[in-house]
C-alpha cells in the first residue's frame, strides 16, 4: 500500500502551542528524563480506554485482546520507540490531540514556567496537561503512527517542533495493528538514552506501577523483555508496597513530581466491596481554586478504567489524587449512569468520611505533618464548613487558625476552648483580608487586655461559614466587630489598674451630641468596653452580617442595602473627655469633631472617610484653631 500524498497536510501549530514547543526544544528544563514517564502515562491512558470500549464492543480487541506498552531502541540510529495496543487515534483525534490542543492548561503552564520557577519545571510539565511535548526535550523530530481500534486507516503525525506538523495517511503494513507508536529521532546529547539500564531504570522507578505491562527491546532484533507486569498497584497488600512505589504511583497518576503529604490505601469489604489508593499532594496543584475545576480521582470497575471525572469527592477534597476500583459497580451502562447510582453515591460517603477521619489521625499523631497539609489546603477545606452541614463537627475539629496568641503556629479549636476564659461564653474571631491590619485593630484591644484569644480568619470563605452560626464544644463563634463584646464579666489581666467603665454624665452627654450630630450615617453611639487605647472604632449591629461579611457581599452585589453601622467611643480616652467637656460656645467644633471621629473609626477599619471634600474641610478647621490657640 502506498501513501496517498493528496491527503497529505501541512499545518501550523497555535501560537502558545509553538511557544510551548520552543520551550522543550530550546531545553529549558532541568530534568530531562520526565519525557519517557509521560509518553508511558498516554499510552496506559490509551489502553485503559480501549478496556472500557471493549465492554461493549469485545470486537475491538480481536485476537490480541492483552493491553501491553513496548518500549525500543536503536543507538545506532538514535531512535527511542514507545508503542501501545490502546484505543489509537483516528485523523481527527491525531488533529486534535497533537496538533491544536485546545486546552486552558496549555498558556497557563506557559504562564507559570515565565515566571521562572524552575524548580518546578519536571512537575508542571505533567500537571498541565502537556506532556507529550515534553518528547521534544531529547527529540529533534517526533513522528507518532496510529490506527483506531477497529479502523482500516492508520495516519502519520510528524513534527520538528519548531511551529508545524504534517498529517498523511500512513501505510497499514507500516502501522500498528490498532494503537500508536511515538518515534523519537533523538538530539546527540540524548543518545545515551537509547542505552537498555537507562531505559529498564526510567520506566521502573517512574512507571512501573501503570496498570499495563511493559516490554523492553534493547535493540534490533532482540527478544521483547518484561520490565513491569501491569499488576495494579492498590490491589496488591499494603504490607508490600513501599514507600517509594507509592510516590513513584503517584506521581504517575497526578502528574505531579512532588512527595505526596499522605496515603490513603484500605479495601473496604461488606455491602460495597471496593478499594482505595488516594494522595495528598505535598504541594497546591495549579487549578485548585479553578471554580470549574472537578476532582482528580479515578473511577475503575473491575480494573476497568471508567472515568477520571467521577463524583467521588465532595469538592472541599478537591485536591485529593487516586482511584477507587469497585467490584459491585455495572460494566454495561454508560459513565453517565454509573454516576446516578446508588452504590456510587454510597462509595461516595464511605470514602469521604474515610479520608477525613484519616486527616484526623494524621492531625492526632503527626501535628507537624497535618500543619504543612492545612498550609497547603486549608482554605479548600473550611469550604465544606460552609457546604457540608453534615460533617461540619468532623471539618471544625480539622480546622486550624492562627490567632491573637498563636504567633505563626497553628491553633486548634479544642486548644482554644481549652484555654479560655472562666466567663469567656463565645469563641471570638475577626475576619478580614489582612492579618497584619487584623491584628492592629481597635476592635482587639479589649480583648487582649483580658488575655482573650481571638481567632484571625484572613480568608474569604471565613466570613461564609461563621455566618451560619456554628459552634464547637457548645461554644458559638462570634465576630469582635458585631454586637455587644461581652467583656465586662471578664477582668482585665492587671486587675489593679481597671479603670472605672462607667462613663461620666458629660460623656453621656457628648455622645448624644455625636449620634445626634451624625443623624442616619450610624444606626447608633455607644461607649465601648472593647477599647482600652483608641478613641473609636465601628461595628456592625447584633444581627445580621459583621463587618468583613457585609464588605464581601456588598461587593458582590448580593445586598440591597448594607446596615448603619454603630459607632463605639471609648468613654475613658483623654481626647474623649476633652471634647466631653467643651461649652456650649464650641457646638461648631464639637460638630467638626463629631464627624471627624466617624472618619477616624472608618480609616481604622479599612475604609476612607464618608465624604472626603468635608472631611478635608472639617480637618482644615480643626488645624487652624490649633493654630490660633497655640
Amino acid at each position: 500500500m502506498t501513501t496517498d500524498t493528496k491527503a497529505t497536510e501541512t499545518k501550523a501549530f497555535e501560537a502558545d502551542v509553538s511557544r510551548l514547543l520552543h520551550m522543550m526544544v530550546h531545553s529549558v528544563y532541568s530534568d530531562k528524563d520526565v519525557f519517557l514517564r509521560e509518553l508511558i502515562s498516554n499510552a496506559a491512558d490509551a489502553c485503559e480506554k480501549l478496556r472500557f470500549e471493549a465492554v461493549s464492543h469485545p470486537e475491538l480487541l480481536a485476537d490480541d485482546p492483552k493491553p501491553r506498552i513496548s518500549i525500543s531502541a536503536d543507538a545506532d540510529s538514535k531512535l527511542i520507540t514507545v508503542e501501545d495496543n490502546g484505543i489509537g487515534m483516528s485523523r481527527d483525534d491525531v488533529t486534535e490531540a497533537l496538533g491544536t490542543i485546545a486546552r486552558s492548561g496549555t498558556r497557563a503552564f506557559i504562564e507559570r514556567v515565565g515566571a521562572g520557577n524552575a524548580s518546578e519545571d519536571t512537575q508542571l510539565i505533567g500537571q498541565f496537561g502537556v506532556g507529550f511535548y515534553s518528547a521534544f526535550m531529547v527529540a529533534t523530530r517526533v513522528d507518532v503512527i496510529s490506527r483506531l481500534a477497529g479502523s482500516n486507516e492508520a495516519w502519520r503525525w510528524s513534527s520538528d517542533g519548531k511551529g508545524s506538523y504534517e498529517i498523511a495517511p500512513a501505510p497499514l503494513e507500516a502501522a500498528p495493528k490498532r494503537g500508536t507508536r511515538v518515534v523519537l529521532h533523538l538530539m546527540d546529547d540524548a543518545v545515551s538514552f537509547t542505552g537498555s539500564y537507562r531505559l529498564e531504570q526510567l520506566a521502573k522507578s517512574q512507571s512501573g506501577h501503570v496498570p499495563v505491562p511493559i516490554t523492553l527491546i534493547e535493540k534490533p532484533g532482540a527478544e521483547a523483555r518484561d520490565i513491569a507486569d501491569g499488576t495494579a498497584l492498590w490491589v496488591r497488600p499494603k504490607s508490600e508496597i513501599k514507600p517509594e512505589e507509592y510516590t513513584d504511583f503517584y506521581r504517575g497518576l497526578s502528574g505531579q513530581y512532588d512527595e505526596p503529604a499522605a496515603t490513603i490505601h484500605f479495601r473496604a469489604e461488606g455491602r460495597q466491596e471496593y478499594s482505595v489508593l488516594a494522595f495528598v499532594p505535598g504541594s497546591r496543584p495549579f487549578d485548585l481554586f479553578d471554580q470549574d475545576r472537578k476532582g482528580r480521582m479515578k473511577l475503575y470497575v473491575r480494573r476497568v478504567f471508567i472515568t477520571d471525572e467521577a463524583d467521588l469527592l465532595p469538592r472541599y477534597l478537591r485536591f485529593m489524587r487516586g482511584l477507587v476500583d469497585s467490584a459491585d459497580l455495572p460494566l454495561n451502562v454508560s459513565r453517565e449512569m454509573i454516576q446516578e447510582s446508588p452504590l456510587l453515591a454510597a462509595i461516595r460517603k464511605g470514602l469521604t468520611n474515610r479520608v477525613l477521619g484519616d486527616l484526623a489521625k494524621l492531625a492526632e499523631n503527626e501535628a507537624e505533618a497535618y500543619a504543612k497539609i492545612w498550609e497547603n489546603f486549608g482554605v479548600v477545606l473550611k469550604e465544606g464548613l460552609y457546604e457540608d452541614h453534615e460533617r461540619r463537627e468532623q471539618l471544625l475539629k480539622l480546622a486550624r487558625f492562627r490567632s491573637t496568641t498563636s504567633g505563626e503556629n497553628w491553633r486548634g479549636l479544642a486548644d482554644y476552648v481549652s484555654a479560655m476564659k472562666e466567663d469567656q461564653k463565645a469563641i471570638f474571631f475577626m475576619a478580614g483580608d489582612d492579618r497584619a491590619r487584623l491584628e492592629a485593630s481597635p476592635q482587639l484591644e479589649g480583648f487582649k487586655a483580658r488575655g482573650i484569644e481571638v481567632l484571625l480568619l484572613t480568608d474569604p470563605v471565613d466570613s461564609f461559614w461563621t455566618s451560619m452560626a456554628p459552634e464547637f464544644d457548645g461554644k458559638p463563634f462570634k465576630s469582635v466587630t458585631q454586637g455587644v463584646a461581652e467583656l465586662s464579666e471578664i477582668p482585665l489581666l492587671d486587675d489593679a489598674k481597671k479603670p472605672d467603665t462607667a462613663a461620666t454624665p458629660e460623656v453621656d452627654g457628648f455622645l448624644a451630641f455625636v449620634k445626634a450630630a451624625l443623624g442616619d450615617a450610624v444606626s447608633d453611639v455607644k461607649p465601648s468596653d472593647r477599647l482600652t487605647e483608641s478613641a473609636v472604632c465601628l461595628v456592625a449591629p447584633e444581627h445580621g452580617p459583621d463587618r468583613q461579611f457585609e464588605r464581601l457581599l456588598n461587593a458582590a452585589g448580593r445586598l440591597d442595602k448594607t446596615a448603619k453601622p454603630i459607632l463605639e467611643i471609648n468613654p475613658r480616652h483623654e481626647r474623649v473627655l476633652a471634647l466631653a467637656g467643651l461649652g456650649d460656645d464650641e457646638q461648631a467644633f464639637k460638630d467638626d469633631a463629631a464627624h471627624l471621629l466617624y472618619d477616624e473609626a472608618r480609616v481604622l477599619d479599612g475604609d476612607k472617610p464618608a465624604d472626603a471634600r468635608a472631611f478635608s474641610e472639617r480637618l482644615a478647621r480643626l488645624i487652624a484653631r490649633g493654630i490660633s490657640k497655640g
